[in-house]
């Protein structure tokens, strides 16, 4: 499962593939209300996206008389929150709007009916600013409308009084789970003005230390009192900068996508490696000799060598070659002009004997990718070792076809023309040779020939032509049989990655990637 790719995270769209993904792979295997959450985070996550992304929606949770509504009356600037002693005051949420323009479909969504339209704060322009239940409230209704709205909105603002900031309902069904939420969550703590301003600095200490114990360390905390106003601007201004980004409504969905991929990641046990290097290395042999590969690398070596003979061998005998087959076109291992693979090869089929070795070697590694996971989850990480596997001949045949072809030596080029030099050279030789002979045969006045060392030009050039000629020829056949050596072995490691990339493409090894992608756990990715 994975979120940062090290120097730049994937987008929001390929975290919420990479959910439904693991959700896809989960199914059946994991709890089906771990994998009906994911499915639900990604289905609430497009449904939001669709919605107005101008508008960020904050909302007042907290506990009974904690002073929610008298917060929002305070940063409204009017009374639209009844504020009594009777407990609960707050029944049904309610909404706040600076700028309401385009917000109707998100508050339909939201399903909260009560909207209120505020004149002043163009610093707030594009909030929603929600009033929630209690959600301690001893009315069912209530707390279920407040776990109904903390999990949409975008911006969490937790309201808290000194007497009950440490109550363990609040600590362990809320801010706990929201711990991956710190960047799109606020602690204020209201009501500063009934105490001394020691006590608020310890009540403040106390309360940072629950929140670092609750992994929500660094979330931004607020002594305020709604009767007073004290803090009150402090708390404006952080929502004014949360809305002025836009984009908390996004961070609030990462936070959720990486929440549900860790819940699914316990669920699936200890993250396998999805490899074992010895398991693997028994499967690429037995691959390997399935294929044909030992055939396949002696090929190569001869075809080198007849390739080069035919590109650098002495003119006058090269041609002699092309009656001979090239070895790799016996085993139809050429591409077309295109540079595609037609039809299969034709190398003898796996025997009976080495097609045990490969379900043998492609059982073991299902097992080492299977190790250490929960029993579902390694049974299907073990039908996914056996997915596919009719299709592995072609596949196969296909990875020793592409690896096998390849450019020629630029160097063959060069002899090559080395060589039409020497023998035009050798041709020019004997048609001097020619010229001469012709003269004296018709009794015509011998022309002046030039020497070297008393031996005349002409056969000077045709001698030293064909001389030159075989030797770059021999040197070329020399230096060809050298890298055929070196052109087995590589063909052969060429010829690995295929069928090792099949092998390792298990579900575990899916699941890993996932895993990356919605976590963003750096070093996670396949």
């Amino acid at each position: 499962m994975k979120v940062l790719r090290g120097r730049r995270g994937p987008s929001l769209d390929e975290r919420l593939t990479a959910l439904l993904e693991a959700a896809t792979l989960a199914d059946g295997v994991l709890p089906d209300d771990e994998v009906e959450a994911a499915r639900a985070v990604a289905e609430r996550a497009g449904a939001r996206r669709s919605l107005s992304v101008e508008h960020t929606v904050a909302a007042l949770a907290g506990a009974t008389g904690s002073g929610k509504s008298s917060l929002f009356n305070a940063l409204t600037g009017d009374t639209l929150a009844e504020v009594g002693v009777t407990r609960p005051t707050t029944s049904a949420s309610q909404a706040a709007l600076w700028s309401p323009a385009g917000s109707e479909a998100l508050l339909d969504w939201l399903e909260v009916p009560r909207r209120h339209v505020v004149a002043d704060g163009d610093d707030l322009s594009g909030l929603i600013l929600l009033d929630l239940p209690d959600h301690d409230s001893i009315e069912t209704s209530h707390r279920l409308e407040v776990d109904r709205l903390v999990e949409v909105v975008d911006l969490l603002v937790w309201v808290v009084d000194p007497q009950k900031y440490a109550d363990a309902a609040l600590h362990e069904r809320y801010l706990r789970p929201l711990a991956r939420h710190r960047d799109v969550m606020l602690i204020v703590l209201n009501q500063i003005d009934r105490l001394p301003p020691t006590a608020v600095e310890r009540c403040l200490a106390d309360l940072r230390r629950l929140l670092e114990e609750d992994g929500l360390g660094g979330v931004p905390v607020l002594a305020v009192s709604a009767r007073t106003g004290e803090g009150v601007p402090a708390l404006h201004g952080q929502l004014a900068d949360r809305v002025a980004t836009r984009h908390t409504w996004s961070a609030r969905l990462a936070a959720d996508t990486a929440t549900t991929a860790e819940a699914l990641a316990a669920q699936a046990g200890e993250r396998a490696t999805g490899k074992d290097g010895r398991q693997a290395d028994r499967l690429g042999k037995a691959l390997a000799e399935a294929a044909g590969v030992p055939l396949v690398v002696e090929a190569v070596g001869k075809a080198h060598t007849h390739r080069a003979v035919k590109a650098t061998g002495w003119p006058v005998t090269r041609w002699v070659r092309r009656f001979r087959p090239d070895p790799l076109g016996r085993l139809r291992l050429r591409q077309t002009r295109q540079g595609e693979i037609v039809g299969r090869t034709s190398l003898p089929e796996a025997s009976a004997v080495q097609q045990a070795r490969v379900d043998t070697a492609i059982r073991d590694v299902g097992d080492a990718a299977a190790a250490g996971l929960p029993a579902p989850w390694a049974a299907a990480v073990r039908r996914a070792a056996r997915h596919d596997v009719a299709k592995l001949p072609d596949a196969l045949d296909k990875a020793v076809s592409t690896a096998v072809t390849g450019r020629d030596p630029r160097w063959w080029r060069v002899a090559g023309v080395v060589q039409w030099a020497v023998f035009a050279t050798a041709v020019a030789g004997a048609l001097w040779l020619g010229v001469l002979f012709g003269i004296d045969y018709l009794r015509l006045p011998e022309p002046p020939t030039p020497t070297l060392l008393e031996i005349p030009w002409p056969t000077v050039l045709l001698v030293g032509g064909a001389v030159a000629g075989v030797v770059v020829a021999l040197l070329s056949r020399l230096a060809a049989w050298a890298a055929a050596g070196g052109g087995r072995a590589g063909r052969g490691r060429r010829c690995a990655p295929p069928w090792r990339r099949w092998a390792r493409s298990t579900c575990s090894i899916r699941w890993r990637r996932s895993w990356g992608a919605m976590t963003g756990s750096p070093g996670q990715q396949a």
